[in-house]
């Protein structure tokens, strides 16, 4: 047996102590078990890391700070924020220097209001995407912040392009930017509810909440389709009898609307009617593609052919001769075509002027026609565009073209808004476009719903203002905010019924 200094030795983990005890006197060895101190620790592996991370609380992290590593990983996230940087600079500029202040003010202004939205959802967007989706998300991005530029860029020198140009540049483009403005408006509205939840802590619902930064471009790529198509439908009206006071102030009324069905017969001949409406030859709308469906509405044989106006874009304005092929099918129908201008068509007077008269389309500028019809004589009073006094200028049109006997009598009136202004039992019918159906509403899911419901324009359907009827056109194409959203565009027939 070894000393006890040599046990202590051979024993790291045991200690000796000395203890006094008052029933004996001589010295005890004590021991006690002692840890022994842990060794440096080695760091995690990366299983080991990834388990950690699994195990703590679902945080969103810091967009900023995503990026930054995502910029790191992926260069695309860098080159997104220099496209946006460059076409908020150069298009303003390069538009300034080429055709002038005006279109340089539009651009920078279509920009500045779709780029903020759109960088903070790159930012929101790579701050919790897995490093595979948020490459493809980069790439998604430059691609369309590049087609948004150049579509904006081209129309320093507008002219309508082929389509390669407009489904790989032009219609990626005007989404990317409808989808950035739409984003803006998108976070304003979410941010208290994601106020509330990070004050309470509550990171696992902000996670959950992180979806919903998807929302604006699943309906911007949605919109598209509902953009390039139209709506083929048979729409009846039921004009009102002498005895039907109507609505004392400009309200909607029924109608009857079929779509992907045949409408019910009726005991007497309708008036069948095509109202063409804002066209909007453009990115949007080829020249083939409005020739195609007039080309369709015409195959109904109708008794009267009425365009309501606004034919161009920036794009038609520039393609001298687009208009008058695009109108080409309505030339087998002389003496049953009427149109009038629309606020746009002032921009190129000549080239719509000249689009209809080589097609035969009769022109109404603040005047009357009477046209035959299988089923009587119609008077047509064409009202031309004004910005302003409208009141008063619908009065003495229709002051210096009254009434003729036996005559259904229509008004075409490009802008609804004037509808109120038309005394009440002076006109049968007016036909609207402008609106182009509101153009954002909920009208694809059968609800009438627009976000022109609550304003001073009819935005789309049949109205009534006493024996008054409007009738406003969803549009065949559309201009102005870059997509339709739950609107689609209309190529209808009109059925005028008398009651």
């Amino acid at each position: 047996m070894g000393t006890a200094a040599s046990r202590r030795r051979s024993s790291p983990g045991l200690r000796w102590r000395s203890r006094s005890s008052s029933s004996r006197s001589c010295l005890l060895p004590s021991y006690r078990r002692v840890t022994p101190r842990c060794p440096a620790r080695r760091p995690p592996t990366r299983v080991e890391r990834r388990r950690t991370r699994a195990r703590r609380p679902n945080r969103p992290r810091s967009p900023s700070a995503a990026v930054a590593a995502h910029a790191l990983i992926d260069p695309l996230a860098s080159l997104f924020l220099g496209l946006a940087a460059t076409s908020l600079i150069g298009v303003p500029l390069y538009a300034g220097s080429v055709r002038g202040r005006a279109y340089a003010l539009f651009g920078f202004v279509i920009l500045l209001l779709s780029l903020p939205g759109a960088i903070v959802m790159h930012e929101r967007l790579l701050a919790w995407f897995v490093p595979g989706t948020a490459r493809l998300a980069n790439a998604a991005f430059v691609y369309s912040m590049a087609a948004g530029g150049v579509h904006l860029a081209s129309l320093v020198r507008p002219r309508l392009r082929g389509p390669g140009f407009r489904f790989l540049v032009s219609i990626p483009g005007m989404a990317f930017i409808a989808a950035g403005a739409l984003s803006g408006i998108w976070l304003l509205a979410l941010l208290p509810l994601r106020a509330v939840l990070a004050a309470l802590d509550w990171h696992r619902a902000l996670a959950t909440l992180r979806w919903l930064d998807l929302v604006p471009f699943v309906v911007a790529a949605l919109s598209i389709g509902t953009s390039l198509r139209v709506a083929r439908e048979v729409v009846r009206i039921r004009l009102a009898g002498p005895e039907d006071d109507g609505p004392a102030r400009v309200m909607r009324v029924p109608l009857e609307r079929y779509r992907r069905r045949s409408p019910s017969p009726l005991p007497s001949r309708p008036l069948r009617v095509v109202q063409i409406s804002d066209p909007h030859l453009g990115p949007w709308q080829s020249v083939a593609a409005l020739r195609r469906r007039i080309a369709e509405l015409c195959a109904h044989d109708p008794d009267l052919v009425l365009l309501t106006g606004d034919f161009l874009t920036m794009e038609g304005r520039g393609t001298p001769g687009a208009l008058a092929e695009a109108l080409a099918p309505l030339r087998s129908l002389a003496g049953r075509t009427f149109a009038i201008l629309g606020n746009h068509d002032h921009e190129a007077l000549e080239e719509v002027t000249g689009g209809l008269a080589s097609n035969r389309i009769r022109l109404l500028v603040d005047e009357e026609a009477v046209a035959r019809t299988p089923v009587g004589l119609v008077q047509l009073i064409g009202a031309n565009y004004v910005g302003r006094g409208r009141k008063e200028h619908l009065e003495r049109l229709l002051a210096s073209h009254p009434r003729r006997e036996d005559h259904l009598r229509m008004l075409l009136l490009h802008d609804p808004s004037g509808f109120r202004f038309v005394p009440r039992g002076d006109v049968d019918l007016t036909l609207s476009g402008h609106t182009h159906g509101g153009q954002l509403g909920l009208v694809s899911f059968g609800l009438d719903w627009t976000v022109l419901a609550r304003s001073a324009w009819p935005d789309h359907g049949l109205f009534g203002h006493g024996r008054n009827r409007l009738y406003v056109h969803r549009g065949t194409g559309f201009y102005g905010f870059p997509l339709r959203i739950g609107v689609p565009g209309e190529a209808s027939l009109l059925e005028l019924v008398f009651d």
